[in-house]
């Protein structure tokens, strides 16, 4: 499947999508998939990186070109209440998001 319908169904079901990110294994709660310079990015909390939890919550941005051996995960996740989809940087680029 590729890298843009994996994250837009996992945006719609909120599901958690695992991946290697800089030669690390991640797990994320991707809430909206968006386009900046013609590039497709994704903003996630990380549940996992490399089999521990974050030391601190945080929404991350992610090129999606930079995630790889993408896997839909069948865990569902709430939405964090630090998304917020009005953001300016989201103006007229996304794509998707959690509602």
């Amino acid at each position: 499947m590729e890298p843009e319908r994996i994250f837009v169904e996992a945006i719609a079901r909120q599901l958690r999508v695992s991946a290697t990110y800089n030669k690390g294994r991640v797990v994320l709660a991707p809430h909206i998939l968006y386009k900046r310079h013609d590039e497709l990015y994704i903003d996630a909390m990380t549940i996992e990186r490399d089999g521990a939890a974050p030391k601190e919550a945080k929404l991350g941005t992610f090129k999606v070109q930079g995630l790889g051996d993408l896997r839909l995960e069948n865990y569902r996740f709430r939405p964090s209440a630090m998304f917020r989809a009005s953001d300016l940087k989201y103006a007229g680029s996304t794509l998707l998001a959690v509602q």
